[in-house]
């Protein structure tokens, strides 16, 4: 790996856990794409590199989502039983998630993805907020059934979920917005975990990874995103907290609308570099 490639990795590391601790997420719509980029300039085969670049993104939540998560429930806004329940069936269904993409092309998934995330955040944007402001849904069951879906798309798509949970929370489970970033860093503890694993198990013996890859994550940029993003995830957790809950709604549907014109290759088509 050249030291041009190190200096973008650690730059990655650092705008993705302020993302992460801002909004939630994981930062996978930073991650995979840089990766992706770096991999195969470095000569690996697209389907190896989008891949690859998908479990070591996966791993790089796991840090991240702890450093945000710690943060915002030294604030009390992590609802842990929420966390506990989505989490625990979130890890299962991402490492089935994660097994099922390690045997199809990348493509088509990607684009499909790109698709719900759009509508998520048209969703987000067009919705009328209450007229009274109602009650977090305290439902096992409720949280379970969202958790099943979006903890498998997490293991196809090789994001830690907070893109797809942050939307659920807030619209079906009526989560506060602090609430719902909050506890979505907490969910994707598990998610991630399932999803890397799944990537790693599934990628063992590949042919035409890069040196020092365990399966389909690789521990040198894994570590070199990991160890700048963990620390700005206090730095993003820290600033949420201080800005208000409309503001932070509207920042996080940029996100999402981003996210999802980039999986759909929109800017590629257009001929854009972002």
């Amino acid at each position: 790996m050249t030291t041009a490639y190190i200096i973008i990795l650690l730059a990655t590391g650092i705008g993705v856990g302020f993302a992460g601790g801002l909004l939630g997420v994981g930062g996978a719509f930073i991650m995979t794409p840089v990766q992706y980029m770096i991999f195969t300039a470095m000569g690996i085969p697209t389907d190896v590199a989008i891949k690859l670049a998908f479990g070591t993104s996966l791993l790089v939540v796991l840090p991240l989502a702890a450093s945000g998560a710690w943060r915002h429930s030294k604030k009390g806004a992590v609802w842990w039983k929420a966390a506990i329940v989505m989490g625990g069936c979130g890890l299962v269904c991402a490492f089935g998630g994660a097994t099922l993409a390690a045997h199809l092309p990348g493509a088509g998934l990607k684009i499909a993805f790109g698709a719900i995330i759009l509508l998520s955040a048209i969703r987000m944007l067009t919705a009328r907020p209450p007229q009274i402001e109602p009650e977090p849904k305290d439902n096992p069951w409720l949280w379970a059934a969202w958790a099943i879906p979006i903890g498998f798309i997490t293991g196809i798509i090789g994001i830690g979920g907070g893109i797809l949970m942050v939307p659920v929370m807030v619209l079906a489970l009526r989560f506060k917005m602090h609430n719902a970033i909050a506890t979505s860093l907490a969910v994707m503890l598990f998610t991630s975990t399932g999803g890397a694993i799944g990537y790693i198990i599934n990628g063992l013996g590949v042919s035409n990874l890069p040196t020092y890859s365990i399966g389909y994550v690789n521990l040198p940029s894994w570590a070199l995103l990991a160890v700048t993003s963990v620390g700005m995830a206090q730095v993003g957790a820290i600033t949420a907290h201080k800005l208000p809950a409309r503001q932070l709604k509207y920042i996080f549907i940029a996100v999402m609308f981003y996210m999802g014109l980039m999986m759909l290759g929109v800017f590629d088509w257009l001929g854009w570099p972002i």
